[in-house]
This record gives C-alpha cells, structure tokens and sequence, in this order.
C-alpha cells in the first residue's frame, strides 16, 4: 500500500510556544499518528473514523502563546483517549481533524450508532 498524504503535523509545543519536545503529530485521510520519545519511541495510530468526540482546551498560559489542546475520544482499545496537546492554530486543527473524521465515516459507512455503549438495549430506545 503506498504512503498516504500528510495533511497536518505538528510537533509539541513546550514553554513559550516553542517546539521543543520529542511529540509529533502526523494527519493523513485515513488516521492520526503520534510518536513520542526519544531514546524508546512509542507511535499510536488512530484510524479517524474511530474518532467518537473531540474537546478544545485553551489554558491561559497556552493561550499568551496561541497554542491549546485538542482532548479526543475514540473507539480504539488501545487508545481510548489522548491529548493532541500544546499545538498552534488549535481549533483550526480541531474542525480539520472533525471533517476528516466525518470523511472517513461517510467513506467506511461508519455511523455514530454503531459506537454506542453496551449498557442499552433495543429495548431502552
């Protein structure tokens, strides 16, 4: 399978706004990667139509430095939940990151429905 495309990457912003961590965030069509580490690498891949929701989160310090956080949910086992964290132009990010996911929803024919908790029944609705 070839390569996909890069959309979006970003890497971490640490004190100042400045891109000083060993965190990337990489976007294409289809998921979201985030590698992390410098001596033992980690690399998390999330197919976007896993994506269930999405949260900006804007501290004050972040916001002096134009940076937020976008904070995800999503289907995934291995990756319940994570932070996109510290990024610039973070809630451009985030209607990006939303669209692609619908993208890839309509694409796989993913429907929210099929994400719901186990804790209701056909009964209950």
């Amino acid at each position: 399978m070839a390569e996909q495309k890069i959309i979006w990457k970003e890497r971490k912003r640490t004190i100042f706004g400045l891109p000083l961590s060993f965190t990337t965030y990489t976007l294409t069509e289809e998921k979201l990667l985030i590698k992390s580490g410098l001596f033992n690498i980690k690399e998390e891949e999330i197919r976007l139509y896993r994506i269930l929701d999405m949260t900006l989160q804007r501290t004050f310090g972040e916001r002096i430095f134009g940076l937020g956080s976008i904070h995800v949910d999503s289907a995934d086992k291995s990756t319940p939940e994570f932070f996109i964290a510290r990024i610039k132009r973070s809630a451009e990010i985030k209607e990006l990151l939303s669209d692609k996911v619908e993208q890839q929803r309509e694409k796989k024919r993913v429907s929210s429905r099929e994400y719901m908790s186990d804790n209701f029944s056909d009964d209950d609705m």
